[in-house]
């Protein structure tokens, strides 16, 4: 006698949309195990029009479908051979209106559900460094380090999103994709990593043209060389061609050698500044180029910076930018700003610290003459600039690779964007004039200057204070379900206040010896951002998890204290 079993039934998932002719779909598909196939069904008014699958176990596989015509799209699978990552559509006429509409992500990449939030988030997945953030045909644009898969540092793409104000974003299509070979499997091997963009001349006006670092791991003999693409329609970026293959001979670098930032130099030439590291500490690499495209001819000029302060490694993400006047103007200073990678301050115990060195540059070398530290919450990371008319804006990734861990999930945001400011002896980074549209409703003006208890509702808010004189005492204590926060300013300084309860002392995020007249202060879902004196002084605090500060309470004399209630 002979038996026979059934196979099992298929545990079919669907994902249904009603979409126009010329849609375009992104899809990401893996094997649940080795030795399954992948296969996704996509139909259209129930005749099938794709079929894509992967033999693939170890990572997702990327498959773009594009619909012939208007009607019911339904995307189906297997859920027990096959695993679907992300899922969205978009239309390129309209996308840069309206956007990607994600139709699937899994569990494991959704983002933090923070409906109140006004910082700028992916719409899934992970999220660190800005790239390439600059405005192009009346947009700005925002690049960004992305892994579609996970709320985990991976390979490496490039997010992309747009917005005329800087503040309301729109998300697009993935922007840079890894090579092939880095997405066989997930163990972080390497990827398009940090850059930036500048527009150049097409034949339908400016495009984008993109610089970036591509990084695998243990390649012989660059782990790390820099790449090129052009998009022509700012939303697709073209074929990528190596600029530069290879570190400065003679200098003694280590294998660092990435992020290359371009800007427009005061001789109308293109520059390029490289981080690096050798044996004292961390450098900063100068590039130029005649060739108006940015495409081909780059020459290195010099080690323009060197920093060794605070135990740092490599230099990170270097920016430079005019400051106080127009690039062009021999009176014009600069400002070099980039992370000191693994830094440590003994005195307050934060890590990775950010500096800003302003000086003349002639195009050629750097001559500093003075420097601060940029954010002294230090959750302000990788922070790029552009000059957006006639003034630099700039916006950073809000966390700090000291809190990172591979094995817990990390989802980020971008910090308030910044405009760049030459105040005399120093650079001030208050928030851009768009977040006053954030404004929803006055919540207080009367009782948090009283001494009193004010509920913050939503906990999406901004404080706004006025001090009698500068540097007068107060304390500012805001109740947060899951961290001690608060700001003071005494005769240290400013701080931030900040106590996880891990029962190992947190560092002192301080300003010493701030005395400003004037405070901001943004609170939102898992961050608090602090500018004194039009940001004369700027502190960052990422806060773990997502929970809203519920009230806040305030000791110290004032002439004027007022809650925002702030709102996308």
């Amino acid at each position: 006698m002979t038996s026979q079993t059934k196979p099992a039934s298929p545990v079919l998932e669907i994902v249904e949309a009603e979409l126009p002719a010329g849609t375009v779909l992104h899809l990401w598909l893996k094997a649940r195990k080795i030795g399954d196939e992948a296969i996704l069904s996509v139909t259209l008014d129930r005749s099938e029009i794709a079929g894509p699958s992967t033999r693939r176990a170890g990572e997702f596989e990327f498959f773009a479908v594009t619909l012939g015509t208007t009607g019911r799209t339904v995307l189906a699978y297997d859920a027990e051979t096959t695993a679907l990552s992300v899922a969205y559509a978009f239309h390129p006429q309209t996308v840069l209106e309206e956007g990607i509409r994600v139709l699937h992500h899994d569990v494991r990449t959704a983002p933090p559900e923070v409906p109140g939030s006004y910082h700028f988030r992916p719409p899934f997945g992970w999220m660190n460094d800005p790239n390439g953030f600059g405005r192009f045909k009346g947009l700005g644009h925002l690049f960004y380090q992305h892994y579609p898969h996970g709320l985990r540092w991976n390979t490496m793409h490039w997010g992309h999103a747009v917005s005329k104000d800087l503040i309301r974003w729109t998300h697009l299509p993935m922007f840079l994709f890894p090579a092939d070979h880095l997405s066989e499997k997930d163990d972080g091997r390497g990827g398009a990593f940090s850059g930036s963009a500048v527009p150049v001349s097409g034949p339908d006006g400016d495009d984008i043209r993109v610089f970036y670092t591509e990084h695998v791991r243990d390649r012989e003999p660059e782990e790390q060389i820099q790449l090129s693409a052009v998009s022509r329609d700012g939303i697709v970026a073209g074929p990528s061609e190596v600029i530069l293959p290879i570190r400065p001979e003679g200098l003694n670098l280590t294998t660092d050698f990435r992020d290359p930032y371009v800007f427009k130099g005061p001789d109308g030439r293109w520059k390029m500044l490289l981080g690096s590291r050798d044996r004292s500490g961390g450098v900063v690499l100068l590039y130029e180029t005649a060739d108006l495209q940015g495409a081909t001819g780059w020459t290195f000029l010099d080690i323009i910076y060197r920093e060794d302060g605070f135990g740092m490694t490599a230099a990170e993400c270097p920016c430079m930018l005019p400051v106080g006047g127009m690039a062009d103007d021999p009176e014009t200073r600069w400002a070099l700003i980039f992370g000191l990678l693994t830094s440590r301050d003994p005195a307050t115990g934060r890590r990775n610290l950010t500096s800003v060195t302003v000086g003349r540059f002639d195009g050629r070398s750097f001559t500093a003459e003075f420097e601060q530290e940029l954010d002294f919450g230090s959750d302000a990371y990788a922070f790029q600039a552009f000059v957006d008319g006639e003034e630099p804006v700039g916006i950073a990734w809000l966390a700090n690779w000291t809190d990172f861990s591979k094995k817990d999930d990390f989802p980020t945001a971008m910090t308030l964007p910044r405009r760049v400011l030459l105040d005399g002896g120093a650079v001030l980074t208050p928030p851009v004039a768009a977040v006053e549209n954030l404004r929803h409703r006055l919540l207080d003006e009367t009782a948090l200057a009283a001494g009193e208890t004010v509920p913050l509702e939503s906990g999406a808010v901004e404080i706004v204070l006025a001090l009698p004189e500068a540097g007068a005492a107060f304390e500012l204590v805001l109740d947060h379900p899951d961290v001690a926060l608060g700001v003071r300013l005494d005769d240290e300084g400013l701080a931030i206040l900040f106590d996880a309860g891990t029962g190992k002392p947190p560092p002192r995020y301080l300003a010493s010896g701030a005395r400003p007249s004037q405070l901001r202060i943004f609170l939102d879902a898992g961050s608090i951002e602090v500018f004194a004196d039009n940001g004369r002084w700027t502190g960052t605090k990422r806060i773990p998890g997502f929970a809203a500060a519920r009230s806040a309470r305030l000791t110290g004399a004032v002439t004027g204290a007022k809650i925002w209630q702030l709102k996308l």
